[in-house]
This record gives structure tokens, C-alpha cells and sequence, in this order.
């Protein structure tokens, strides 16, 4: 076959009136519903199941056991229309769970591009991922959560119901997240979730340059390490910290919160600043 072709193994059951763009690939007794849309390229390893109001965009793959578009796990849910939407080049790996949204919620659940989910990965109802992601094995979301971009979420950590966390944000292995967790930082733990300072390593990575790094340490002593209040701190960071992208990204998060900021600083906060 060639690679624009649809291939749909004679094991999978896939409605007539599911859309498939050219060259899908669905794998043995994989499922795909009736109001499914799959675009180019995207590939269904074997006992992929995927139903509900789904669109998928393009070469994204589905490793066995991944259950898409199911119905969300809220009890007040009564059959709504509700949808999930994920964009390009997503990689899904074994036991994936993705829920549709809630009436009560935003109606959809919400995943971008070039995001990687590591085994058991769980994405409740009316969440939002932004792209470039990673999700390490078991990561759970609740429901209403967003991850925004080039965050990871650590093995085993669980985000609370309406919780954020921001960009290049870091959450390490095993991690109870209850407040939202400040862009460019690195939390772990629970009873308390702890900050461990900068993602140094995940932004050097990302290309940040050591200038841009220096400006949002300068943030993080005044926000995390002074003996201010939130609203005393963002004032003193507007008056001494020259406007930019970094610095506004902060601020706009802080002032967007609606559940608090993960604040409590680590004794090895130190090591962050040699």
C-alpha cells in the first residue's frame, strides 16, 4: 500500500461514518467510533480505542491500550456532547486515558502539538495542554487542569482539579500539586509541595540565554525569597525588573491565579544560585 492509502486491519472496527484522512494506519482490534476524526498520517497501534466527539490531527501515534474520548469521570455527567480535540505529531504511549469534557466545564478537552505521554498518562475531563509537553509514566491530571508550554509533569504526580502550571515548569516525580506552579520553576513533593528554584537545566536546554536566565532569577529572589506578600512582590518586580517577555509571563500568571502560588522554598533552594 502506498503511504497516502488507509489501512485499517480486518480485526479493528471502525464506523462508516468515522472520518479518515489519507494515510491513517489502524492496527489490530483497535476501535474507532462514529463521530471520530482522524487527520494524515496518524497511526493506531493494536487495541486502540477511540470514541465520543474526538478529532486528532495529524501523524500522531497511539500505542496499544490508549482510550481516547471516553466519557468524562464526573458524576453529574448525563451524556452531553462534549469533545476532545488533539493537534499534530502527539505521541501516546501504552494506557493512555483521555476524557471528554463536561457541560459544566468547557464542553472540550484540549491537547496541542508535539506533546509526548509516557505510559498510564491520565488527562481528565476540560483540561488543557499546550505543546511540546512531557508527561513522565502515571502523570494525572484532574479535571479543569492546564499545562501550558514546554512544562513536564513528573512519574506518578497528580495536578488538583483547576490547577496550572506554567510554562517550562518542572514538577518532579511523586508530586501532589494543590496551587498553581509559577512558569519556569521547578516543584516537587507533598504535605508540602516544595520550590527548588529555576529549571536552569530544562531552559538552557529550551535556549535561553544566560542574560535571560540572570532577569528571571532576579523575579524569582524578589517573588519567592523576599518577605513580601504576592501583591507587594509583583509591585517591587515591576518597579525594578525592566519589562520583557519573561517578566510579564510571570506577572500575568500571578495575577490570573485563582488557586494561590506554590511559594513554601526548599532548603536546597541554594544550590539554584551557585
Amino acid at each position: 500500500m502506498s503511504e497516502n492509502e488507509v489501512f485499517i486491519h480486518p480485526t479493528s472496527t471502525v464506523h462508516p461514518k468515522a472520518k479518515l484522512d489519507q494515510g491513517v494506519w489502524i492496527g489490530p482490534y483497535s476501535f474507532v467510533g462514529e463521530r471520530v476524526t482522524i487527520h494524515k498520517k496518524t497511526r493506531l497501534d493494536a487495541y486502540v480505542h477511540i470514541d465520543g466527539l474526538t478529532e486528532i490531527g495529524e501523524e500522531c501515534l497511539f500505542s496499544p491500550f490508549s482510550s481516547i474520548g471516553a466519557a468524562p469521570q464526573d458524576v453529574t455527567y448525563k451524556g452531553e456532547e462534549t469533545s476532545v480535540r488533539i493537534g499534530d505529531r502527539n505521541i501516546f504511549r501504552e494506557g493512555i486515558t483521555i476524557h471528554r469534557g463536561t457541560a459544566k466545564g468547557r464542553g472540550k478537552t484540549l491537547i496541542g502539538n508535539n506533546n509526548y505521554f509516557m505510559a498510564y498518562s491520565h488527562i481528565a475531563h476540560d483540561c488543557v495542554v499546550g505543546d511540546e509537553t512531557v508527561f513522565i509514566n502515571a502523570a494525572t491530571l484532574g479535571g479543569h487542569v492546564t499545562i501550558e508550554d514546554y512544562a513536564t509533569v513528573g512519574g506518578f504526580s497528580a495536578a488538583h482539579q483547576f490547577c496550572r502550571v506554567g510554562k517550562y515548569a518542572f514538577i518532579g516525580g511523586y508530586t501532589v500539586i494543590t496551587q498553581d506552579v509559577l512558569p519556569f520553576c521547578r516543584v516537587a513533593g507533598t504535605r508540602p509541595t516544595l520550590l527548588y528554584g529555576l529549571n536552569s537545566v530544562g531552559l538552557r536546554r529550551r535556549g535561553f540565554s544566560r542574560e535571560r536566565l540572570k532577569i528571571i532569577k532576579e523575579i524569582f529572589k524578589i517573588f519567592f525569597y523576599s518577605d513580601l506578600n504576592s501583591t507587594q512582590a509583583l509591585e517591587r518586580i515591576k518597579e525594578q525588573i525592566p519589562p520583557g517577555e519573561d517578566r510579564d509571563e510571570i506577572i500575568n500568571f500571578v495575577q490570573s491565579s485563582t488557586r494561590g502560588i506554590v511559594k513554601k522554598v526548599s532548603e536546597q533552594w541554594e544550590a539554584d544560585w551557585e
